[in-house]
């Protein structure tokens, strides 16, 4: 997969909980689960915002793009 989704590095960072950051941006716990384990096919630009203002974060600390040849090498 090309974007990898950082965001339980980012709540480890803050020291959020994911119930704690559930309540903050207002998403089901099994919703933010399924981004935070990188399971998740798309996401709103509302829940990108509400995820960056509950984390005091940019949406690139969220999400990172990585092409499949680093990829490959990284896991290796």
């Amino acid at each position: 997969m090309a974007i990898v989704v950082n965001l339980d590095v980012m709540m480890a960072k803050r020291k959020m909980s994911l119930n704690e950051l559930s309540e903050k941006v207002g998403l089901t716990l099994s919703n933010l689960s399924i981004l935070k384990t990188g399971k998740a096919k798309a996401i709103r630009f509302s829940t990108l915002e509400a995820i960056c203002k509950a984390l005091a974060c940019q949406p690139g600390d969220v999400l990172e793009y990585v092409n499949d040849e680093q990829e490959a090498t990284t896991r290796y």
